[in-house]
């Protein structure tokens, strides 16, 4: 995935400096290449402007990739802190606005009103205007919806960061219900330890390019290493590891090909 940005350059003149503009490719992914599998809960970890949201909008189909390809078997389900619903509504409204927006039926939205509202505990609060709710607040109303949507692939993009230890366990369960229903779930966290908790598989992004890909536990744990490391300054150590763990790293390659059967028929078409 390649931006055009508008940057200033200087002309370095310090008697008389101008600035004028230049337009500037940035990478925001670089050959990014994974097969997701029904059942699993798959983390994305990585620094601030490491490609972490752009790669969960591109696979909910809200951003083009400059080139290659996603397949789903089915639309995924995108769910973000931003994600908006009507802030001058309460939120019990929105509740049943948002369920109806996820695709149910009058008759099945109305049948999961109360079960939302009892995941986002809100309590007094859900008969309030959600423009009066915190950020945390939000972020549970938001979950709880797409949740009871009981979507096929769910994609959560920090919406669990902020909250509770109570949001924390009810939403653990949540995503269990739906891994346990064949569903994907894509978790972007900041929280190396979030996804370690709640993930089955992790994948650690970094300038664009995946640098590692394996088991939650593991990767998020070399994950958090290499940020320790950076944060007490040791930046040609954290760059070392950064080095070793990518040399490990095997990118996956996705080739197609047509069934031997269809082959025939078409050989068969052809002549």
């Amino acid at each position: 995935m390649t931006y055009r940005v508008i940057s200033d350059e200087d002309d370095g003149h310090r008697s008389r400096r101008r600035l004028w503009k230049r337009a500037q490719s940035v990478h925001a992914l670089r050959d990014v290449s994974f097969v997701a599998r029904r059942g699993e809960v798959i983390g994305i970890v990585g620094h601030n402007g490491s490609g972490k949201s752009s790669l969960l909008r591109i696979i909910a189909g809200l951003e083009t990739p400059t080139s290659g390809t996603v397949l789903a078997t089915s639309d995924p389900t995108f769910l973000g802190v931003n994600a908006a619903l009507i802030p001058e509504l309460t939120g019990a409204k929105n509740v049943r606005l948002g369920l109806l927006a996820m695709g149910l039926d009058p008759a099945q939205a109305d049948a999961a009103v109360d079960d939302v509202i009892e995941l986002a505990a809100l309590g007094d609060a859900i008969q309030r205007p959600m423009k009066t709710y915190s950020s945390g607040m939000g972020a549970r109303l938001r979950f709880a919806i797409a949740a009871a949507a009981q979507p096929d692939i769910l994609l959560i993009d920090e919406a669990l960061a902020t909250g509770d230890a109570a949001t924390k366990a009810r939403s653990e369960e949540r995503m269990r219900q739906i891994r346990d229903q064949a569903g994907t779930i894509f978790l972007v966290s900041h929280a190396a330890q979030t996804i370690e908790e709640m993930c089955t598989r992790a994948l650690w992004l970094h300038e664009g390019e995946l640098i590692a890909d394996g088991p939650a536990r593991e990767t998020a744990r070399m994950y958090r290493w290499w940020a320790w490391n950076i944060a007490q300054g040791e930046e040609e150590k954290a760059a070392d590891y950064l080095t070793a763990v990518l040399r490990k790293h095997v990118q996956t390659q996705i080739t197609f090909s047509v069934p031997r059967r269809r082959r025939a028929r078409l050989r068969r078409a052809d002549g």
